[in-house]
């Protein structure tokens, strides 16, 4: 199932954002959904993930302490809050319901952090 990311802009070097992931159904269907982000001639990257079936967060050592993960089950959704952006977090941030960032990924949402 492709998941699909929501919730991104502009912000400024310092500011927030919140980004949603929906998933059509309930969110105990997966074992995880990760979150992942692509900038321009990069490799996409891992930014983080959440084991649907334990609860446990997993972070990139770049998002650690700035980046959030959340869950809500009653919406079916999955959130990433990212505070203090920098303009290295500029890119297109996926989720999927899996926590590898190899295999298809659905519609992202832009992110661009200016300085």
């Amino acid at each position: 199932v492709q998941l699909q990311a929501s919730g991104g802009g502009l912000a400024q070097a310092g500011g927030s954002l919140r980004l949603s992931c929906r998933s059509p159904g309930p969110l105990a269907d997966y074992s995880g959904v990760g979150w992942f982000r692509q900038a321009p001639g990069k490799e996409r990257e891992g930014v983080g993930c959440i084991s649907i079936t334990n609860g446990r967060l997993y972070y990139d050592d770049s998002v650690k302490g700035r980046f959030t993960i959340s869950r809500d089950d009653a919406n079916n959704a999955v959130y990433l809050q990212m505070d203090n952006l920098q303009p290295e977090d500029t890119a297109i941030y996926y989720c999927a319901s899996r926590c590898n960032p190899g295999g298809p990924l659905g519609q992202g949402t832009q992110v661009t952090v200016s300085s």
